[in-house]
C-alpha cells in the first residue's frame, strides 16, 4: 500500500507539474493578444484540468449556437420537433442583407421551406446568423434556450440576444456570454451523453466535426488528420478592438482519449492571424503537454 501510495503521490506531483509548466506557457502565448484571453482546458477520461481566466464573463458570439443546437435537439429528443419537420423562411427572416448567412445566399432571399436539419447544418458547420435567428424563434427565444442549459447545470452563461439585435447593437454582444470552464462543462456533458440522446449526440457530433470555419485556430497547429468537434465564434473591430476571437471543442487524441479546449479572446488589440494564433498555440500546447496521458 505504501508503495502504491507513493507512485500516486509521484503521478499527482509529475501531472501538477505539467500542469503548471502549461499555464505559465498559456499566460505567455495569451499576451500576444492584447486582450483578455480565458482558457479552460480538460482530459474527459482523466479529468485533468487547467484553467486561465476561466471565470470570466467573455462574449461568446456564435459559440453560442452550440448551446442552441442542443436547446434544438433536446426538443427533438421530446418529441416537439423533428429533423426532418419543414421549416418556412420568408422575406423578413432574410431582411438583413448585411449579416453572414450562406442559406440566403442559397436561396436568393426568397421565400422558401427548409427542414430544421438543413438549418441546424448550416448553423453548426458555416455559422449562419439567418439560420440561427430562426432556430432561436423554434425554440422559444433567448431565454428559453438560456433557462435550459442553466437546468442541466450550466450556470455560467447568458444568452440574451439574437443574431439580428447583435448585428443592430454592438453593445449587446456583452450580454450574451459564457464563463471558459462552462463552456468546457457544458461541451463535457454533451460528450458523455449527459444532455442529450444518444442518436442526437451523435449527430451533433458528427455535425461539429464538420464546422467549415476557424480553421487556424483549435485546428491550426494540430497534426493534419486530427478529429476535431468544434464551434467558432467572431466580431467585428471596432476603434482598433476586438470583442470577441473564439474557438471551443473537443480534440480526438492519437491515445482515443479526448481533450476539451475553450480560448476566448476578449477586447483584444492584435490583429485577426495574431489572435487566431494565439488560440492555436493555447490547443497546441493543451494537446502537447496534456494529450499524452
Amino acid at each position: 500500500m505504501k508503495k502504491f501510495a507513493f507512485i500516486s503521490f509521484l503521478f499527482f506531483c509529475g501531472c501538477a507539474q505539467q500542469n503548471d509548466s502549461l499555464r505559465s506557457e498559456v499566460s505567455q502565448i495569451a499576451q500576444q493578444a492584447e486582450g483578455i484571453v480565458g482558457v479552460s482546458i480538460e482530459n474527459i477520461e482523466t479529468g485533468d484540468t487547467l484553467s486561465f481566466n476561466g471565470d470570466y464573463h467573455c462574449p461568446m458570439q456564435s459559440v453560442f449556437k452550440f448551446p442552441i443546437a442542443i436547446a434544438i435537439l433536446n426538443m427533438i429528443d421530446n418529441g416537439k420537433l423533428s429533423l426532418e419537420q419543414k421549416v418556412h423562411l420568408n422575406q423578413l427572416d432574410f431582411a438583413d442583407t448585411t449579416t453572414w448567412s450562406p442559406i440566403r445566399d442559397k436561396y436568393h432571399g426568397k421565400d422558401t421551406a427548409v427542414t430544421i436539419n438543413e438549418l441546424l447544418q448550416y448553423v453548426v458547420t458555416q455559422s449562419d446568423n439567418t439560420a440561427c435567428d430562426k432556430l432561436l424563434e423554434i425554440a422559444g427565444g433567448v431565454k428559453e434556450v438560456e433557462n435550459y442549459i442553466h437546468t442541466i447545470g450550466v450556470q455560467g452563461m447568458a444568452i440574451a440576444a439574437t443574431e439580428r439585435e447583435m448585428h443592430a447593437d454592438n453593445t449587446l454582444q456583452y450580454k450574451s456570454w459564457c464563463e471558459p470552464k462552462e463552456m468546457t462543462h457544458l461541451l463535457k456533458l454533451f460528450y458523455e451523453g449527459k444532455c442529450l440522446s444518444k442518436s442526437s449526440r451523435a449527430y451533433l457530433l458528427n455535425t461539429l466535426q464538420e464546422t467549415a470555419t476557424g480553421t487556424k485556430r483549435i485546428k491550426g497547429l494540430l497534426p493534419e488528420g486530427t478529429i476535431v468537434a468544434h464551434k467558432t465564434g467572431s466580431s467585428g473591430t471596432l476603434n482598433g478592438i476586438t470583442p470577441a476571437t473564439n474557438d471551443a471543442g473537443i480534440i480526438t487524441l492519437p491515445n482515443g482519449k479526448h481533450l476539451i479546449v475553450s480560448v476566448f479572446v476578449t477586447d483584444a488589440k492584435a490583429n485577426d492571424s495574431i489572435r487566431d494564433a494565439v488560440i492555436a498555440q493555447i490547443a497546441k500546447a493543451a494537446y502537447d503537454k496534456m494529450g499524452s496521458k
